[in-house]
């Protein structure tokens, strides 16, 4: 229950941050908040990470919606509560996106990072848990597969 609970609260961490950026920033304006490297941005991103596939709205919903049903899946059918946190993180992010997508057709970025004359794509707080779960998932698996007595057979 703890873990639809985190996935629920990412979600409305998500909707509000952005429903925040939408109602205090013009569209394709900025705020610095610190100088030369952090800006928060109202960006409507009609595409994935980076803003590639831009306008691809019926592939950028129905994919994650599939992605959410097999991360739902392995969510509720896992026995491993280590596994259920990073889940919980991908889950939330993954649906804050997509009502966004599913309910505007774009999805708000608003965390603006440069780094010397390097900018950094914007993003906003469901792209942050897809990134953390994804990794926290990463060194789950690897630290599962480490612990796994057949890890170190060779066939």
């Amino acid at each position: 229950m703890l873990w639809i609970i985190t996935s629920v609260l990412i979600i409305i961490l998500d909707q509000i941050t952005k429903w925040q950026v939408a109602q205090n920033i013009q569209p394709g304006s900025a705020i610095e908040v610190i100088p030369s490297f952090f800006y928060i941005t109202n960006y409507s991103n009609t595409g994935a990470a980076w803003s590639i596939l831009q306008n691809q709205r019926i592939f950028l919903t129905i994919v994650p919606s599939i992605v959410i049903i097999v991360i739902g899946y392995f969510f509720f059918t896992t026995k491993d509560r280590l596994l259920r946190f990073p889940l919980a993180c991908i889950l939330g992010g993954a649906m804050g996106n997509l009502i966004d997508r599913m309910i505007k057709g774009s999805v708000t970025d608003f965390l603006e990072f440069h780094f010397g004359t390097y900018v950094f794509p914007i993003f906003n707080v469901a792209d942050s848990f897809v990134v953390i779960g994804s990794i926290l998932l990463c060194i789950v698996m690897l630290w599962m597969s480490k612990k796994s007595p057949t890890a170190d057979k060779i066939e």
